[in-house]
């Protein structure tokens, strides 16, 4: 038998065993879960830090992004505003005050350029001198809201030099001391900030009004220009997509705390405006989700905590280098257009200026070493060019095809590109090519004669084999200009010529150009006041039916009659009229004109041109309207012709447009067909009542027998789709047999009628030989 107390101590020596081995246990389950909720505190706590860090950076991003699009916008603003013409015509010089220029080149072509919202020419008091909204004379009283803080930005610009470069001297005016270079030119004084006008935010911009060239003009204190673009729904979609953030919204309080980011906006005078906030992107959910599986397990395998930590430490640099590429991708984007990845406006303007500082010798010109002193005394060539009708090809075949024609283009231009070439994007089909080369005149020809044959081959995209060519603009530095935004706006109106020439050619720029920047500006304010004077007259020529030689009806054509130029034609005047804004208030005259001669017609009809211009403005259709009531005219006596540039965008709003005045009983004429690149697309889209033949299928056809079959095939397919055909331009008895042996309904031309007057138009209809009278008057 057992001694009992030995069997006592045996058993308290297991329980001690086990409550020890308990004790070790349990200290080490404690550690264990100590250790790991100090990992797992320490994780999040890393997760929320790399969340607030990232969204400081979202936060920092949007701030510089803010500041580089008001830079942006005085930059685009000061190209536009230093100008010899503009510092003349703008006032405040001893100059006369130019009311109808400001309208054009700073209401219009300002608020096109830089996408204004509303613009105020000022005086150096602050005084307003004319207001445009979306580009166009708005009441003076939408200036009152701007006006003290616009006096009060003017006293304070005294201490702002030029948004580029620090002021070298100053120059004595009559009332103050103003910054130059050290080339003598007026440096712009301008100021950037965030205001509230009328209860919405806006980026509100004041720039002085500087000459770029006769530096002489500057004599006082230049007048400013006010710009305001508000933050409203486009602005911050474009915002959005070039700092990368997705659904940017603006409120007018704070965002509730949560899952969004933002920033407030302040004006200069620390009035908090508002708050833009966005949805951040936050890692903190990523990395958890990626790191879970890994500390769950560590629970179970102690020995995998090193293998955590390295995938931690791991982890977190990965988060470090993606917030770093992030960034990185932030500011390329801010410097290079999305689609093609050129240079844009802003990374080309620096390129070129500290370009022109190299080859000036200028300061910073040996930073790159022995190679920066080979650049000096070279020129600077900008070709500034576009694709002709790019509008056309993408609206006709296709976005898509638009897009990579684009693409293809530029690889071409890649191909022929040279070591220190650069190559930008300015907008849709705008690029500008700059080159150095060691001659100026020789080095530009040298450059467009490249440029013209890299468009000499079609593009073969998507099955379409597509001839382009494109219109180019260069100018060259220091020969020309003396800065970037001068030599940038040389090539520009070099451009510009270019296409007066008819396309597909290169232009240098010459100082001459300028003397037609200001002839088409006299042409305009001539116009002007020709159509408010009635100065203009109009004239009919009749449309003669085939078979039997009867007058069927009447074109009415514009004539202007200038008391010193003498008579100027509708091919000069109406393309003016087009570019600076006249075309409605000229289609409005010769509708009116229309109607009213139309009372001593009868009944005879009459055919009138629209311009696209003209019939896509809002207030077309009831002017015309009121017109119709005012003259009590009968729609169904006319016809409306248009061109198929109407017609480019097939927007709904156009079809419903051409649908109405068809439904009023106005007839509807597809003016020039076949010059285009869709015209049959267009008997498609619209039911026309006519269809006019361009006088470039009947000129030469006596020899062309191509020309001959496709008026046939015109004929036959006017006639199948039930219009009328009616061929222009026939001028001789040969080209009228062979327009009525295609079967051509209708005729216009010299060979019966010239453009006849009002008198004349009485005389004809007042006798009953208008059949017999086959002789042009």
């Amino acid at each position: 038998m057992a001694n009992p107390g030995r069997l006592a101590a045996l058993i308290r020596g297991w329980i001690r065993a086990e409550a020890g081995m308990s004790r070790i246990l349990l200290a080490t389950l404690v550690a264990l879960l100590t250790f790991t909720a100090a990992l797992f505190g320490g994780f999040l706590h890393a997760t929320n830090v790399a969340d607030e860090l990232t969204q400081a950076n979202e936060r920092r991003l949007v701030e510089n992004q803010l500041d580089v699009m008001m830079r942006s916008l005085v930059a685009a603003e000061s190209i536009q505003l230093t100008w010899d013409d503009a510092i003349r015509a703008a006032g405040g010089q001893g100059f006369a005050w130019n009311p109808a220029w400001a309208d054009m080149y700073i209401g219009q072509f300002l608020t096109t350029k830089v996408s204004a919202d509303e613009l105020f020419l000022v005086t150096p008091q602050g005084e307003l001198m004319r207001a445009w909204h979306e580009g166009r004379p708005a009441s003076p009283a939408a200036f009152a809201p701007l006006a003290t803080q616009t006096r009060r930005a003017l006293a304070e610009m005294g201490a702002n030099h030029a948004p580029q470069h620090g002021a070298a001297g100053a120059r004595t005016l009559a009332d103050t001391a103003w910054p130059q270079d050290a080339r003598g030119r007026p440096l712009p004084r301008w100021t950037a900030g965030l205001t509230d006008y009328r209860g919405r935010p806006a980026v509100m911009t004041v720039i002085s009004i500087l000459p770029d060239t006769d530096y002489g003009l500057l004599r006082r204190t230049p007048n400013h220009v006010v710009a305001l673009r508000y933050l409203d729904g486009a602005m911050l979609g474009e915002f959005a997509g070039q700092v990368m953030l997705g659904d940017m919204r603006y409120s007018r309080s704070a965002p509730q705390q949560g899952r969004r980011n933002s920033v407030a906006l302040s004006a200069p005078d620390g009035q908090v405006l508002g708050f833009l906030s966005w949805q951040p992107n936050e890692v903190g959910p990523l990395l958890r989700r990626r790191t879970l599986p890994l500390l769950a397990g560590y629970l179970c395998f102690f020995v995998v905590v090193l293998v955590l930590g390295s995938l931690l430490v791991r982890s977190a640099f990965k988060v470090a280098r993606e917030l770093a590429a992030s960034e990185a991708q932030a500011q390329h984007h801010a410097l290079h257009d999305p689609m093609l990845g050129l240079p844009n406006r802003t990374h080309l303007l620096q390129r070129l200026a500290a370009t022109l500082t190299e080859v000036s010798g200028g300061k910073g010109s040996g930073t790159n070493g022995s190679g920066a002193h080979d650049l000096l005394g070279k020129q600077v060539q900008v070709a500034y060019f576009d694709l002709d009708h790019f509008k056309a090809i993408n609206e006709s075949l296709g976005h898509h095809v638009g897009d990579d024609l684009l693409v293809q283009a530029v690889a071409r231009l890649r191909e022929r590109m040279q070591p220190g070439d650069l190559l930008g994007r300015l907008a849709s089909d705008e690029f500008v090519l700059m080159r150095r080369t060691d001659t100026g005149r020789e080095g530009a020809d040298a450059l467009g004669a490249e440029l013209m044959a890299i468009f000499a081959e079609p593009f073969k995209v998507f099955g379409h084999s597509i001839p382009v060519t494109a219109s180019c603009g260069i100018s060259w530095a220091p020969e020309q200009a003396q800065d970037a935004k001068a030599l940038l706006r040389n090539a520009d109106i070099a451009l510009f010529r270019a296409k007066q020439r008819g396309r597909a050619r290169y232009r240098r720029f010459t100082r001459d150009m300028d003397a037609t920047i200001r002839w088409r500006q006299d042409m305009e304010i001539e116009l002007r006041r020709a159509i408010s004077m009635n100065a203009l007259s109009m004239v009919y020529q009749p449309i003669v039916h085939v078979g039997d030689g009867s007058i069927s009806s009447f074109e009415a054509l514009v004539r202007w009659t200038h008391r010193d130029r003498g008579e100027i034609g509708p091919g000069i005047f109406v393309p003016v009229a087009e570019q600076c804004g006249l075309m409605p208030q000229l289609g409005d005259w010769v509708l009116r004109k229309v109607f009213a001669d139309s009372q001593a017609f009868g009944t005879a009809e009459i055919s009138v041109n629209l311009s696209p211009l003209q019939l896509v403005a809002r207030d077309f259709l009831p002017n015309l309207k009121a017109l119709i009531r005012e003259e009590r005219v009968d729609p169904t006596r006319f016809t409306f012709e248009i061109t198929e540039g109407v017609l480019l965008d097939r927007s709904e709003r156009v079809m419903q447009l051409l649908n109405e005045l068809q439904d009023m009983g106005f007839r509807i004429a597809l003016d020039d067909f076949g010059t285009g690149y869709s015209s049959l697309a267009y008997l498609r889209t619209f039911q026309f009542d006519r269809i006019k033949i361009d006088r470039s299928f009947v000129q030469g056809i006596e020899t062309d027998i191509d020309a001959q079959s496709i008026l046939r095939a015109i004929v036959a397919l006017g006639r199948t789709l039930r219009m009328k055909v009616v061929a222009e331009g026939v001028e001789t008895q040969h080209q009228q047999q062979l327009v009525d042996a295609a079967g051509c309904q209708y005729v216009q031309g010299h060979f019966y009628w010239r453009a006849l007057n009002y008198e004349q138009v009485i005389a004809l209809l007042a006798t009953d030989r208008v059949r017999n009278l086959r002789v042009a008057v």
